[in-house]
């Protein structure tokens, strides 16, 4: 259990731009940020933080919260986890009751596989610089291939001893289960029972998540051995996937942001071989086949990537398969092939840092320039080859979702290929349109309403119709959006102008009763702070325990637009009133609107009683009552009417 204290440290030190910049590339945009949604595939920006408000609020997918949300979120953790990897991040000490080696592997599935899977990076790294075999056999093939002591530790570089068993029975005295050895592919379970260690007698490349956590390995094998494969991979698990993991993204991406790029490499060696070099915003797909998963783990942080693959025919095909694919995902694509058969490991080897930065600046082509290069080259003479080759290029260029970005293509294509304009074009429309044939047609989504012209005005989600119960719901999330926005500020209107809005509020809804569960958590927390002469923060909402709570928090906290700069200015002389400005008018507003409608709630409860009723003397006082609160219905009218939104 994490003492009250420290979470409130911890809170406090969170900068919601620090830790949500970690995982997404942000760009202010007015008074926020704005960056595409990690949570679900986009390509235009709904992705909103707010730095004053402390939160985030994407309006495509409804994901919002805060700092220790959107770690939760995320990484699939949990709150206590969220809140010790924020602790790690500020550097605040966590004071917890100490766990051992069984209750670790005793909590939850996932973050028990995350547990094993630290331990035998650790393991691995220790086998390597604190033992004789390692030192002899896997720190000085690292040597050997050139990196400096600083790289290998900053890569967890580690070996694998040679023996069938080591790190199987090094993990069983530390108390950890089979059932994880087995799940994170640390060990292989034989037909008879028995189990060895997949990596042995290999040096170790650790995998990490975003975060830095360690998801799998992959291991190369050091000594000659035809039946053995060169490298062997951790399989696929609850917390790794191959298809959604770049290799080296962890220490990368601070660099991708900062360069606006991204060099896309092969192999484990030609990321490690960079850093080196002093190249860091670079990632590698392992070995496996890009993926549509890393491309948008890329997009993240930059739509700008090299591709610099092996000069053999195996990297010409891997990186033309590549550059289709990112030019789907709408990333700007350029291509560098290293000659002689290098990758970007021997050639840094080769020819030194200085030698490998400027090979890259001078040589990396437009993605056009190159494939055209690379097919006609193989097409020769031949013109229907070389037709195959328009058709290639044309395909590509297809791709792109940037209408503007193709027809720039097209143009160049034009000049390359000496062929016409107007032909290309046409080809162009013919591979779209033949593409949009085979997309299953999907049905067209509801437009959803505007929040308001306002920025400050109440954020919908969901079309609500403004009839019934589902009215109310709207008039009491009105409320609400007032007291998490302007709770705090002072009524000026009144004689004492130093009462909060808050208590104002609601000393004039003393009489309604709220039917959502979460508004009314919110108007109980609130009136709970006040007889404690205090007001609850927007905290206390946004990091609520309960999830309905935390989401309409966030949801009546955020603005989905903000002005135009081209109001407001000296030039134009518009000027544009703030909501804030007129606030006894938006709380006097919302109490009579919303006792309007509780109003017309009762009397349309009192005509269906009436309906119903055959006793006379019921009958009788039904339509008193009725009387009664149809007169209260016109003094709530009067009032309503009075009120002028200026």
């Amino acid at each position: 259990m994490i003492k009250q204290e420290t979470v409130d440290k911890i809170l406090d030190a969170a900068r919601i731009e620090e830790v949500v910049g970690d995982f997404v590339d942000l760009k202010k945009r007015g008074t926020s940020l704005i960056g595409l949604c990690p949570f679900h595939n986009e390509k235009t920006p709904s992705f909103n933080v707010s730095v004053s408000k402390g939160i985030y609020k994407c309006f495509g997918c409804g994901a919002g919260g805060d700092s220790v949300r959107f770690v939760m979120e995320h990484e699939k953790y949990s709150y206590p986890e969220a809140l010790r990897y924020l602790a790690g991040k500020y550097h605040i000490a966590v004071e917890e009751t100490e766990r051992t080696p069984e209750q670790l592997a005793a909590q939850d599935r996932r973050e028990s596989l995350f547990i094993v899977t630290g331990w035998a990076g650790r393991f691995f790294s220790g086998s390597m610089w604190d033992t004789g075999e390692g030192q002899t056999v896997g720190l000085n093939y690292f040597r050997e291939r050139g990196y400096r002591d600083d790289i290998i530790r900053k890569f967890e570089l580690g070996y694998s001893p040679e023996a069938w068993t080591a790190l199987y029975d090094q993990a069983k005295t530390a108390g950890y289960k089979d059932e994880f050895l087995e799940a994170t592919g640390l060990v292989i379970r034989k037909d008879d029972g028995g189990v060895y260690d997949r990596f042995r007698g290999r040096v170790i490349f650790p995998i990490h998540n975003l975060t830095g956590r360690v998801l799998g390995f992959g291991g190369r094998i050091l000594k000659t051995d035809k039946k053995a494969a060169k490298y062997v991979n951790s399989p696929e698990s609850e917390i790794y996937h191959k298809s959604d993991v770049l290799y080296g993204l962890y220490f990368a991406k601070k660099a991708i942001v900062e360069a606006d790029h991204c060099y896309l490499v092969e192999g484990y060696a030609d990321v490690i071989s960079m850093h080196q070099a002093g190249v860091e915003n670079v990632v590698a797909s392992s070995g496996t086949s890009l993926t549509t998963g890393q491309i948008r783990l890329i997009s993240r942080y930059t739509s700008n990537v090299t591709i610099l693959y092996d000069g053999d025919a195996a990297g010409i095909k891997a990186s033309l398969r590549g550059t289709d694919m990112l030019l789907e995902e709408g990333m700007n694509v350029k291509v560098l092939l290293f000659p002689d058969g290098n990758d970007p490991d021997s050639y840094v080897q080769q020819f030194g840092s200085a030698a490998f930065t400027q090979y890259i600046a001078t040589h990396r082509q437009d993605f056009i320039a190159y494939k055209t290069q690379v097919l006609l080259r193989d097409a020769g003479n031949d013109p229907v080859r070389r037709a195959e080759v328009i058709h290639d290029v044309v395909a590509s260029i297809a791709l792109i979702p940037d209408a503007i970005k193709a027809s720039v293509f097209i143009r160049e294509c034009s000049t390359l290929l000496d062929m016409e304009e107007r032909i290309l074009i046409a080809e162009l429309n013919k591979i779209r349109i033949g593409h949009a044939k085979k997309r299953p047609r999907e049905p067209a989504a509801e437009e959803r309403p505007p929040s308001a012209v306002y920025p400050e005005a109440f954020p919908a989600t969901e079309p609500i119709p403004d009839s019934g119960v589902n009215s109310i719901l709207l008039q009491e999330r009105e409320i609400i959006r007032i007291l998490l926005n302007y709770g705090s500020q002072p009524a000026a209107w009144e004689a004492d102008g130093d009462i909060p809005v808050a208590p104002l509020l609601l000393s004039g809804l003393h009489d309604v009763v709220f039917e959502d569960p979460a508004c009314m958590t919110i108007i109980d927390t609130y009136k709970a702070h006040i007889t404690r002469n205090e007001l609850p923060g927007e905290r206390v909402f946004v990091g609520h325990a309960d999830r309905a709570v935390a989401d309409l928090a966030v949801e009546l906290l955020s603005m989905k637009y903000s002005l135009s700069p081209n109001w407001n200015d000296e030039k134009r002389k518009i000027y544009v009133s703030h909501e804030s400005e007129r606030l006894e008018d938006l709380v006097y507003h919302a109490i009579f609107r919303i006792k309007k409608k509780k109003v017309e709630q009762q009397l349309g409860q009192l005509r269906e009683a009436m309906k119903e009723e055959t006793d006379p003397t019921q009958l009788a006082a039904l339509m008193g009552n009725y009387q009664k609160i149809k007169e209260v219905s016109k003094l709530i009218a009067e009032k309503l009417g009075t009120i002028v939104i200026k």
